[in-house]
């Protein structure tokens, strides 16, 4: 049974820093791209970031480009979002996914796993 399990979110001022964290059982995590997507109240879930299964590829929504960073450590199967510079309206719901043999797509429909969320609030 796939597991994945976010943690790291909480309440941080505007300009601040956060790391996000997405640990993963029940799958062979190093075949898996992951990604990152947030929901924000009344939006769309919309897509942050995302690695391939070997880390060599990552993949930014334009909005995080240079504030945020993706990575993998697939001996501790998890996949990680380091997040700079926050903005009021990064605030949202921060949700990892896994897509099996994925390379990283932006497209939420790929992945078939998820996460169930960490609170990203950030205030100004």
């Amino acid at each position: 049974q796939v597991q994945l399990v976010e943690s790291g979110g909480g309440l941080v001022q505007a300009g601040g820093s956060l790391r996000l964290s997405c640990t993963a059982s029940g799958i062979t995590f190093s075949r898996y791209a992951m990604a990152w997507f947030r929901q924000a109240p009344g939006k769309e879930r919309e897509f942050v970031a995302a690695i391939s299964w070997d880390g060599m590829k990552t993949n930014y929504a334009d909005s995080v480009k240079g504030r945020f960073t993706i990575s993998r450590d697939n001996a501790k199967k998890t996949v990680y979002l380091q997040m700079n510079k926050l903005k009021p309206e990064d605030t949202a719901v921060y949700n990892c996914a896994a897509d099996s043999f994925g390379s990283g797509s932006r497209d939420r429909y790929e992945y078939e796993s998820w996460g169930q969320g960490t609170q990203v609030t950030v205030s100004s």
